[in-house]
């Protein structure tokens, strides 16, 4: 079973910055993309930023020029860079993570949430 433990969410102005930090655990040899996703209060999850094994990346329109995503995958760890944040960014940011389970075969694995407040 693989864990995905989230940190560094919380309260910015808008134009502020915070860096989300997502660690995975478990028995891991190693993890193909990693990326983290947004839910805004009464919308659907969507697709913030994903990173493959070898670093590449690609971002939703709203956050490119932003945002950043990287990995350490020695660590198992993902981050995302948020800069000049704004009010429309505030959601609950989820990471996500696909681990390679055997053969062609994989499983999704999905942290806990953390909370990213945007005030105007």
């Amino acid at each position: 079973q693989v864990q995905l433990v989230e940190s560094g969410g919380g309260l910015v102005q808008a134009g502020g910055s915070l860096r989300l930090s997502c660690a995975a655990s478990g028995i891991i040899f190693s993890i193909n993309a990693m990326g983290w996703y947004r839910q805004a209060l009464g919308k659907q999850r969507e697709l913030v930023a994903a990173i493959t094994s070898g670093g590449s990346t690609n971002y939703a329109d709203s956050v490119k020029g932003r945002f950043t995503i990287s990995r350490d995958n020695a660590k198992n760890t993902v981050y995302l860079q948020m800069n000049r944040l704004k009010p429309e960014d505030t959601a609950v940011y989820y990471c996500n993570a696909d681990v390679p389970s055997g053969g062609w075969a994989s499983n999704n694995y999905w942290g806990q949430g953390t909370q990213v407040t945007v005030s105007s």
